[in-house]
């Protein structure tokens, strides 16, 4: 696939100083969109006899850099903060929800269950059934989508769902042979049982095992795919660094200007409060291209600042039914309205899954890429939503690989990741999701657009993207 992707992307009308460009023009857009909020008169989503789903509100713990002032904390007090954070900004009352969902990644093995956990610490009712997803980077999607997913069914009108991930401090085990050891240990009924297994411990079996960073099915690390990736679709290092500039100085553009109001206080336990990310660090192209390969060396492009950072932090949202929204007194910000999730070859294709559910989700929604107003898609590397990019605006890569007449286009750039994305904000794996869709529903509200579109890539070769609609102002 390779080869052929490259032969075919050669020619890519995206031009090496696209980035810098739009991030200059996207700088000015957001001013003007903001000057001139009116809701654009298109049809809505809403279909006779199918239940509304609102997203009430959405809130975040500010993203830090792993190993920072979270350092101290367990995961499931980052996922009880935001969850704190709700209810205070709702002044939701606990009794009222009837489920909760969260997603995490790397699961800390005291609080298998971390929705559960985060719920009684928040003080929910015992009685509120909690229950915690894995699907990657895309985990508090699956969280929110089987929320609306209980909704729609009559099963439920209020859930919570929400995400969290702490990479300050994962699971590191015994190796195996040392946890088999020591298992049978706990067995042995006699000394003589005992000092022969001790006997039988060799300096290797104290080696520690690490969370795995490659792909089970095909032992590669995801910065080794999205270099690969990169180079298969011509993406080139100028490119990736250009990207990575223009997120960080939207990001930053976008918190110094109040945007980001997602975005909790939070007291850490004997520490400081902390009120925003602290990983948004606007450089130079000069100061970029200083940087070495991080994972295919020396001749990759991928390197430490056009790949998203290891991120402490927590999200949450409050999704209801329209009807139990409004009479609860709440205004909505935005429908959730059509999602769906693909996956695809996790070797050659591990990262492309915004360019195979966006052309889903839209047919699925009546919609195309002219009229969404709002993109907000995952960037895990710079060199992965530059590829997604190229291959939403490849023909051949439509037909070819997707079984379409032609290709879906890619989305202007005066429309895409305007406050900033992961490689700026930071990428809680478990959490992002529901940054992106909140950030949806505050960007069409301060935009005047109608239709916002979701995307996400995760390990697996997987991916979501989900349509959402602004609420009537």
């Amino acid at each position: 696939m390779a080869s052929m992707l490259r032969n075919s992307m050669r020619c890519s009308p995206i031009s090496p100083a696209w980035a810098v460009q739009c991030a200059t023009r996207s700088l000015g857009t957001t001013a003007q969109l903001q000057a001139q909020v009116q809701t654009k008169s298109k049809k809505s989503l809403s279909r006779p006899g199918v239940k509304n789903i609102v997203l009430v509100e959405g809130v975040r713990t500010p993203f830090l850099l792993s190993g920072t002032t979270y350092s101290d904390m367990m995961p499931h007090d980052l996922a009880r903060a935001s969850l704190q954070g709700l209810l205070n900004k709702t002044a939701l009352p606990k009794d009222a929800v009837d489920y909760i969902i969260y997603g995490t990644v790397i699961q800390e093995v005291k609080t298998s269950n971390i929705a559960r956990e985060a719920a009684l610490g928040a003080g929910f009712s015992d009685k509120t059934p909690s229950h915690t997803v894995t699907m990657a980077c895309i985990s508090s999607n699956q969280a929110m989508t089987t929320g609306v997913g209980l909704i729609a069914s009559g099963q439920c009108d209020t859930i919570v769902a929400g995400g969290v991930e702490f990479m300050s401090d994962v699971p590191i085990r015994h190796s195996r042979k040392m946890r088999k050891t020591m298992l049978a240990l706990n067995k042995a009924k006699t000394l003589g049982q005992r000092l022969s297994l001790i006997g039988g411990i060799r300096m290797a079996h104290l080696a520690p095992e690490l969370p795995a960073v490659a792909e089970f099915s095909t032992e590669e690390t995801m910065g080794h795919s999205a270099d690969r990736l990169a180079a298969a679709f011509g993406v080139t290092r100028l490119e990736q660094d250009e990207f990575a500039l223009r997120s960080h100085t939207l990001a930053k553009k976008a918190q110094d200007a109040g945007l980001l109001e997602d975005v909790i206080s939070f007291k850490v336990p004997g520490r400081d409060i902390v009120s925003k990310d602290n990983g948004i660090r606007p450089s130079s192209m000069e100061q970029l291209a200083k940087l070495k390969a991080a994972f295919v060396k020396p001749h990759g492009t991928v390197t430490a600042a056009n790949s998203s950072f290891l991120t402490d932090g927590a999200s949450a949202v409050l999704i209801m039914s329209e009807e139990k929204a409004l009479a609860m007194g709440y205004k909505p910000k935005a429908y959730l309205r059509d999602f769906v999730y693909v996956s695809q070859d996790p070797k050659d294709q591990l990262l492309l899954g915004p360019a195979y559910g966006t052309p889903k989700v839209l047919q699925r929604a009546g919609l195309t890429m002219a009229d969404i107003d709002v993109f907000e898609f995952h960037e895990a590397f710079a060199g992965q939503i530059m590829a997604n990019l190229k291959a939403m605006d490849s023909d051949w890569f439509a037909q070819t690989y997707m079984g379409r007449t032609s290709k879906v286009g890619a989305p202007p750039m005066e429309k895409f990741n305007l406050w900033g994305g992961s490689l700026s904000l930071g990428h809680p794996f478990g959490a992002t999701g529901c940054r992106l869709v909140t950030t949806v529903a505050h960007r069409l509200r301060k935009e005047g657009g109608q239709y916002g579109l979701v995307a996400a890539c995760a390990a697996g070769g997987q991916g979501h993207a989900m349509v959402i609609e602004a609420y009537p102002q």
